[in-house]
């Protein structure tokens, strides 16, 4: 009997509980299987009295690139995407995010829901939802929840790529790269009773988003995952040639 490689691998250094998306073969794309991992590692990391915080990186050249377009059952994505989202903001230690590759729609919600993020200059984002027939509906929580809300109604209506400097400048990301040693030497000077109660009111305007919108925006993301123009957006992604009603 085989046993299945793991999506996300967990390692430790120093009071930070290190985990890494593994899935490379589709640029880490949000699964069921890599969400019930990262969920399971989180709560493992919540639990563990000896981590003061988490770090969140990956493998391969994208930190994540949103639902996986080529599983089947892609459409429950947008509710499992919220469950993760909660479940970040309800940790009760802070989660930093490390992205030095192409970060890409839901996986900007994964980034965002971070309480800390840095970005190396590899990096690029962009809101692609609009370009397939689909909208950021989960993802725009946490997103418009962090982010300078004038920049990022260019992004998600235009779904530009944008560089990592720009993702600092609008406060999508927290830091370049080189701040990422100063970010955890700090949180493990740090107390865990300080650690969680001062992430509750770093994420109060969050928590507060997700209690009223989320409902809404995951029927809203259902709803688009199940019409014909979505559908002929993500095969058109998938067979690498342009959607219809690209000019």
């Amino acid at each position: 009997m085989t046993t299945a490689t793991p999506l996300v691998r967990r390692d430790a250094d120093r009071g930070i509980a290190v985990l890494t998306l593994d899935s490379p073969h589709n640029r880490n794309a949000l699964s069921a299987a890599l969400i019930a991992e990262l969920t399971g590692a989180l709560d493992e990391a919540a639990r563990d009295d000896a981590v003061r915080a988490v770090l969140l990186t990956h493998t391969g050249p994208a930190f994540c690139s949103g639902a996986d377009l080529k599983a089947d059952g892609f459409a429950d994505g947008p509710r499992l995407l919220v469950e993760l989202v909660r479940q970040i903001a309800e940790l009760p230690k802070p989660v930093v995010a490390r992205a030095d590759g192409h970060v890409r729609a839901g996986g900007l919600g994964l980034l965002a829901a971070c309480d800390i993020s840095v970005a190396g200059t590899g990096a690029t984002f962009a809101f692609s939802e609009v370009r397939l027939g689909l909208a950021p509906s989960v993802a725009s929580i946490p997103v418009l929840a962090r982010a300078d809300h004038r920049a990022a109604a260019r992004w998600i209506l235009t779904g530009e790529s944008f560089d990592a400097a720009e993702a600092v400048r609008t406060g999508l990301v927290t830091a370049p790269v080189e701040a990422l040693d100063a970010i955890l030497a700090g949180l493990r000077a740090s107390s865990p009773q300080g650690l969680a109660e001062s992430k509750r009111l770093t994420t109060a305007r969050l928590r507060e988003l997700l209690e009223a919108d989320a409902p809404a925006l995951t029927a809203q993301s259902a709803r688009l995952f199940a019409s014909a123009e979505a559908a002929e957006g993500v095969r058109a992604l998938l067979e690498r040639r342009d959607p219809p009603w690209a000019l």
